[in-house]
């Protein structure tokens, strides 16, 4: 893999952790009440990722068995990018980026209520590629809702999923609604013509993470009318939320 889609990554994991170097987050997790809500079906390991570095913090023996390394140490967010097959390479960055769209929309109460769910191939050390399901919950956040620290967890479907291609899923917990199959596409799925100028500038301002009052003071309007074009952007493009109208616009560069 290339040092550009490396940097690409590790921007987008910034980006999701609102990275602050300064910041040195406490580690309480809940991290058995979180596990619980994963069902695996097939052999697995997990790893904790701290997004404001980009590190593996911890991994699990049993990534040993499954990928043929010699120590869990030696799993590393270089060694995954480096091994994820190169067709699949693209749905990874493309998803990573989705993710971090979707989390920087939630209210800082609600990052802890969803699982991001989606697949891929990876290599092993004898060079023979698996499929695996990642299912990633956030374990620690700020109070701004800032993703700090997320269990993954790599559960080998090579049984169940021949097929190539992958969709990703925002799996609502707590009742939360859910959010299935956003598929890798480079078609858009909302018609340019259907917003205008003003609107796209607002919905890449929101994009970027921005609230609606960040918004108005960057476009010098008040937010009463950023919250009209809200309305607006989801009644021409028949999106239920604006994090639903954010994903199936993803790809496309209006």
């Amino acid at each position: 893999m290339g040092c550009v889609e490396y940097n690409k990554a590790i921007e987008i994991w910034h980006k999701i952790a609102k990275y602050n170097k300064s910041e040195k987050p406490s580690f309480e997790i809940e991290l058995y009440k979180k596990m619980l809500n994963i069902f695996h079906v097939g052999d697995f390991y997990y790893f904790i990722f701290n997004c404001p570095t980009a590190q593996i913090e911890w991994a699990s023996n049993s990534i040993t068995k499954i990928l043929g390394l010699v120590c869990p140490k030696d799993f590393t967010i270089e060694f995954i990018l480096n091994h994820i097959h190169p067709d699949d390479l693209p749905y990874f960055i493309d998803f990573e980026n989705k993710v971090t769209t979707f989390f920087n929309q939630l209210p800082p109460e609600k990052v802890l209520k969803y699982k991001v769910s989606y697949d891929y191939r990876i290599r092993r050390l004898d060079g023979k590629y698996i499929r695996i399901l990642q299912q990633a919950i956030t374990i620690q956040t700020n109070e701004n809702g800032a993703v700090l620290r997320v269990i993954d967890v790599h559960t080998d479907i090579s049984h169940l999923k021949k097929e190539n291609g992958s969709t990703l899923s925002f799996i609502g917990l707590d009742g939360e609604p859910s959010y299935h199959n956003f598929a890798t596409s480079n078609e858009p799925s909302v018609p340019k013509d259907k917003l205008t100028n003003k609107e796209k500038e607002i919905l890449n301002l929101l994009s970027a993470g921005k609230t609606s009052i960040e918004v108005a003071d960057t476009l010098f309007i008040s937010k009463h009318t950023v919250d009209t074009h809200r309305k607006n952007m989801l009644k021409k493009t028949k999106s239920r939320s604006m994090i639903e109208l954010m994903m199936n616009r993803m790809g496309d560069n209006y």
